[in-house]
């Protein structure tokens, strides 16, 4: 069975389900994809991830090809979902929506999963915010998209899933100055490293920063790190740390029950 996490603040909403899925539940094999991948784009048996893929929408109520996804591009673009795509994923990597019965699903690996819902005026989004998208606005673009379908900000609830947490992500010196030439007071976002002119990157604090100074009324925390438990979550970093071919992808999703 899939053991998927769930945001209280979310959880406590009437007509809309979510899940921050892990990796267990699925049929993928090894220790590079096992087992609940979710990752389209990923190297893992395409009859396996439709699998996986399956058991998710199932939890969550929905057919199918009513989970859907984008192709993710490290973009803040955000996308308005009214059905199943009619072909290939499009890229962006953001949703929202205010259909009942779809599923927006981001696909993560270390980057950050952000649910978003409006429970008066029953809109939901997706956001997948690592730093790219992050620092380049893909937070608030998905807000915008989804004031557009009748949403406030101040009546939306943000949870933030498993990324990489501040004790496991490393940058170096160029990392740090895109943020510092954009706002001196990032700053905050960065403690020194063990390593000589590195320092550890806080994406959690970013991204929640980002959502408070975009007027989200109440924003939740989840606190887990991608790569610290690795029985749970798949992370890029900790592949990459152990030079294995490619990663699985977590899938978090949010849906309005019909």
């Amino acid at each position: 069975m899939v053991t998927p996490i769930t945001a209280p603040a979310l959880a406590a909403l009437p007509g809309v389900r979510h899940a921050f899925f892990t990796r267990e539940g699925g049929v993928s094999e090894g220790p590079v994809y096992g087992s609940l991948n979710g990752g389209v784009g990923s190297n893992d048996d395409r009859d396996n991830v439709v699998e996986n893929r399956r058991r998710m929408a199932a939890h969550l109520g929905v057919a199918p090809e009513n989970l859907v996804s984008v192709w993710q591009v490290h973009s803040p673009d955000c996308l308005h979902v009214n059905g199943p795509w009619p072909g290939d994923r499009p890229k962006a990597d953001a949703m929202a929506t205010a259909t009942p019965g779809m599923a927006l699903g981001v696909a993560t690996a270390d980057c950050g999963p952000i649910l978003f819902a409006d429970p008066k005026a029953r809109v939901i989004g997706a956001a997948h915010a690592g730093w790219k998208g992050a620092i380049g606005g893909v937070i608030e673009a998905t807000l915008a998209r989804m004031e557009g379908l009748g949403a406030r900000r101040g009546d939306t609830i943000a949870a933030l899933g498993p990324m990489l947490s501040q004790a496991n992500y490393e940058v170096g010196p160029e990392f740090v100055a895109s943020f510092m030439a954009r706002d001196a007071g990032n700053s905050r976002f960065f403690i020194p490293s063990a390593k000589p002119g590195h320092a550890m990157f806080d994406l959690p604090g970013y991204n929640r920063s980002r959502l408070e100074h975009a007027g989200v009324g109440a924003i939740q925390d989840l606190a887990l790190c991608t790569y610290a438990d690795e029985r749970r979550f798949f992370s890029y970093r900790r592949t990459t740390h152990r030079k294995e071919p490619d990663y699985g992808r977590l899938i978090s999703a949010i849906v309005l029950e019909g």
